[in-house]
């Protein structure tokens, strides 16, 4: 299965392969992948190639979740959350339409969490209907971390 991650239109960004599926229902899957780039530093967190991601998505959600864990120490570093279109899938694909907002959740809970990306959340021009969803997905992904219950 690969992973395909759309902007806000549908136009492919990239894809990257899935090492293992970690569990499935009718409206869920989680999997296992790797960071494939180079270490980064975004500022809050420095990702690493082969940080294994946790990553779970929905069906009927307008959010993914990624927990990432380092790749030197397995020590969980915190989770990656994107808000999205709910995503698709089938054994050979996921896709999932970005649309800019994220939010990054501390691991050991020493900061408050991060909303991300605001400026060009609205600079993407979404329908008022698709801005609302949006900003409740960063809602429910707040009380989910305030109360202890992201996905690992």
């Amino acid at each position: 299965m690969e992973i395909i991650k759309n902007d806000h239109q549908g136009k492919e960004l990239w894809r990257y392969p899935v090492e293992e599926i970690l569990k499935e229902s009718d409206t869920e899957i989680q999997f296992e992948a790797f960071f494939n780039r180079d270490d980064y530093d975004a500022g809050y967190v420095i990702y690493k190639r082969n940080d294994r991601f946790v990553e779970t998505f929905y069906k009927d959600r307008w959010y993914n979740v990624f927990a990432i864990y380092d790749r030197d120490s397995q020590r969980l570093k915190g989770w990656y959350c994107n808000i999205t279109r709910p995503a698709t899938w089938d054994s050979q694909a996921l896709q999932s339409d970005d649309i800019a907002l994220d939010v990054w959740v501390f691991a050991d809970g020493s900061r408050e969490p991060l909303v991300l990306d605001q400026e060009e959340f609205v600079e993407l021009g979404l329908k008022p209907d698709e801005m609302e969803l949006a900003l409740k997905a960063v809602d429910e992904i707040l009380a989910l971390a305030k109360a202890g219950n992201l996905p690992k």
